[in-house]
């Protein structure tokens, strides 16, 4: 199963390391991985896509709780989540099949980002199952490239009812 951990570390050299380090001296597996700065400079939020059962999900977030560069461990196990992954993809785009690869782009909501005589590059964002639909759907046209980041993700507000 998998599993989606955030992580609030200080933005400091060498915290990527430590916390890989240690998943691969424990011989947990990263499914996804992604770092950014969060709006305080000197704070990056890493989140972790784990697959494994309970006990493993236990270990992880033990494990990451005692590393001092980190701030925070949020585990998102049932919580309503926002999930999204980033992906650029080049497909060959020869003049005949051109139109029905831009109307693929437009019915995944994609956006092209780049476009030559022989290939378009596309930016899809999403949950990772729509980002598999798009290369699968581009796969009979000849995909070139693929480029993805990580999962990211945060847990949603709870939303006011109204009485």
């Amino acid at each position: 199963m998998k599993h989606i951990i955030s992580a609030l570390v200080q933005n400091e050299p060498g915290v990527l390391a430590h916390v890989a380090g240690m998943f691969a001296a424990r011989a947990f597996n990263i499914d996804s991985l992604a770092v950014g700065r969060t709006d305080d400079p000197t704070i990056s939020r890493m989140t972790i896509v784990v697959v494994g059962d309970d006990r493993v999900l236990e270990q992880v977030r033990k494990q990451l709780a005692k590393i001092i560069t980190i701030v925070k461990v949020q585990d998102f196990v049932g919580q309503d989540v926002v999930a999204r992954d980033l992906m650029l993809l080049s497909v060959f785009t020869p003049p005949d099949k051109r139109p029905e690869i831009l109307s693929l782009i437009e019915m995944f909501n994609a956006k092209v980002v780049d476009i030559g005589p022989k290939f378009v590059m596309v930016e899809v964002s999403g949950p990772e199952t729509k980002i598999e639909a798009f290369i699968d759907a581009c796969r009979p046209y000849g995909v070139k490239n693929v480029v993805r980041t990580g999962t990211v993700a945060m847990a949603r507000y709870a939303r006011l009812r109204s009485n």
